[in-house]
């Protein structure tokens, strides 16, 4: 990395948003919008700035639960017919290791909202679990959801959803995993 001209606050700054933007993005073919895209979008988690944030951590990929890809919702015409599919898109996190040894992860999920042949425009909710575990310790267990506008004339909608401040504890920093899928299941477990 060049740093001619820079102090040694702006390097280290540049460092670590350099490896920060590293660590949120997946490998070829995992998918992801990307750190970049949830940084623009929202959240504020950010490493004290008292301290430097650990350059290499553990980063899982973003595992999607059993049957948590897709939601249809049916209507009563038309032989049930489906009126909405609410489906999973793409999925990044973001990890910095903190100076006490614990990992504070932010999670972004993209899902869209499509109408079906029973469907028409309007307002639909979208629900999303993000699960942060290590077997059955459970670090954070976030339900969510968002509002996805269809308007009329147009068949789909997409929503981003970020989840951040959650700690992963220094002795779990090397072996948690992390979850995310469409509905409300909650993990067996318990916070650890």
């Amino acid at each position: 990395m060049m740093t001619k001209g820079l102090n040694g606050r702006a390097a280290r700054a540049l460092a670590v948003l350099g490896v920060t933007a590293l660590a949120g993005c997946g490998a070829p073919g995992e998918g992801g919008f990307g750190v970049g895209d949830m940084l623009l979008t929202a959240g504020t988690t950010q490493p004290p700035a008292q301290s430097t944030a650990i350059e290499d951590v553990y980063c899982p990929t973003v595992d999607v639960t059993d049957g948590g890809a897709a939601l249809q919702v049916r209507g009563g015409g038309e032989a049930g017919s489906v009126r909405s599919q609410i489906t999973l898109g793409e999925v990044a996190r973001e990890c910095i290791g903190q100076p006490d040894g614990s990992t504070l992860v932010k999670i972004g999920v993209e899902a869209r909202a499509l109408l079906g042949v029973g469907g028409s425009s309007g307002r639909y909710d979208i629900p999303v679990q993000i699960v942060v575990k290590d077997g059955s310790t459970v670090f954070a267990n976030r339900s969510r959801r968002v509002a996805a506008a269809i308007p009329a004339g147009q068949t789909q909608t997409n929503v981003s959803i970020i989840e951040d401040g959650i700690v992963v504890p220094a002795a779990y920093a090397n072996s948690f995993e992390i979850e995310v899928g469409l509905g409300s299941r909650a993990p067996a477990g318990r916070r650890g």
